[in-house]
């Protein structure tokens, strides 16, 4: 980081001899002072179907925000709420739907909240759910498949969504920039179990990610802490903690490493095994934009006021403290790969792959993502039900950590020399 800072002067001078750029004019007429980050809704790419075993919805939308799917009776129907959504685009009279999806409506909830309603034909189960986030360029596939379920089963677990809507986070409290590891000091991990409360993640039948991921970090924090690391996590109990709260939580912390842990699910059901993501080298400039629109500036990046910066100043130091730093998070990726593969645990055929994933932004943390398997393959499920396995798995993360760790510290020692 003290190669950033001492460049940031350079930088600073050039941006404000510019011009006033389309980014801030945006910032100015929202009144918010940053970009704004709204999904939209991309009709062409998107469909509603039905199949032999029910309905099947694949809604494309233009980056990945948080989400919930509640079903209402009387008459049966499907409700997605998202946070920042446009359906500007969509025409319900026109867009096509099946025969069970008998009316669509869209519109505005609630101050940057939007809600879809599907009306159907009869009583249907959420069989499986997922947003995926796998495409390069920062697009999210919101992919449900629906069955027929009994009136009776369908309307004992039908309800009115909770009130409870998620707001920007809270500046995180942080203290004097925090100096890069340097195997001295205990290593501060922060885990970030994915979803829950009121966002459940894929769902296969009656399993639910959120169960998944929140089980399996615990039992890791407790790995991590024998062997000699501080560990935080960005929830603790069923909750739903926003995607941009999680970075919050980890610049608090002063987090040396984190890692976000999921389990996907796939329609085709064919894939399995682990995979881990680092940030897409091609979404960087992207994800500087959302974060300088969608964080406090005070805690974007440790070490650098971004207070009272523009979008355009912001988003170039948030892009070189990331030219620094994902290095270091591809050498995590790369010692997880390694050490999971070394354990005899199967991996998916492509272990290390890049993706937009929110909560891999931060600039100035060394962050990956861990798919544990898929929801939707028999023998993952399994797996991540088998205490044995999980302990497997637990030990091989562990491992990885420390080995990065002990890379990165020589590095930086290389780097004071």
């Amino acid at each position: 980081m003290a190669g950033l800072i001492g460049r940031i002067f350079i930088v600073l001078a050039a941006l404000f001899a510019g011009s006033s750029t389309p980014a801030q004019a945006a910032g100015q007429a929202s009144g918010r002072g940053g970009l704004t980050a709204l999904a939209q809704f991309e009709p062409q790419s998107s469909f509603i179907r039905d199949t032999v075993e029910g309905i099947q919805i694949s809604l494309t939308i233009s980056q990945p925000v948080p989400y919930r799917i509640t079903t209402l009776a009387g008459p049966p129907r499907l409700v997605l709420d998202f946070r920042e959504v446009g359906f500007a685009a969509l025409d319900p009279a026109r867009f096509p739907h099946g025969t069970h999806v008998t009316e669509l409506r869209a519109g505005a909830l609630a101050p940057g909240w939007s809600r879809l309603v599907l009306a159907l034909d009869g009583p249907y189960a959420v069989a499986q759910a997922e947003m995926a986030t796998r495409d390069l360029n920062g697009r999210a596939l919101v992919q449900l498949n629906l069955t027929p379920e009994s009136a009776s089963a369908f309307n004992a677990s039908a309800g009115a969504p909770s009130s409870g809507l998620w707001a920007l986070p809270v500046p995180a409290m942080v203290g004097p920039p925090k100096r890069r590891q340097t195997g001295d000091r205990p290593l501060t991990v922060v885990l970030d179990p994915g979803h829950g409360g009121i966002d459940p993640g894929s769902i296969d039948g009656r399993v639910e990610e959120k169960e998944i991921t929140l089980a399996f970090a615990r039992a890791l924090r407790e790995v991590l802490i024998r062997d000699g690391m501080q560990v935080v996590m960005t929830r603790t109990d069923d909750s739903f903690v926003p995607l941009e709260s999680r970075l919050s939580i980890a610049r608090a912390a002063g987090a040396d490493l984190f890692l976000s842990i999921h389990a996907d699910a796939e329609a085709s059901r064919e894939a399995r095994g682990a995979t881990v993501y680092t940030l897409a080298t091609g979404a960087t400039d992207q994800a500087s934009a959302e974060l300088a629109a969608r964080h406090d500036r005070d805690d974007i990046m440790a070490g650098v006021d971004l207070t009272n910066t523009d979008d355009r100043i912001a988003t170039v130091l948030m892009d070189m403290a990331r030219t620094e730093n994902q290095p270091r998070s591809d050498m995590f990726a790369a010692d997880l790969v390694k050490t999971i593969s070394a354990a005899g645990l199967r991996m998916h055929s492509r272990p290390h792959q890049e993706a937009a994933f929110s909560v891999l932004k931060s600039p100035d943390i060394p962050s990956a993502l861990i798919e544990l398997g898929y929801l939707s393959s028999r023998s993952d499920l399994k797996n991540l039900q088998d205490p044995a396995w999980r302990a497997k798995m637990e030990t091989a993360i562990a491992s990885a950590m420390s080995a990065w760790a002990r890379q990165d510290a020589a590095q930086a020692a290389l780097l004071r020399h």
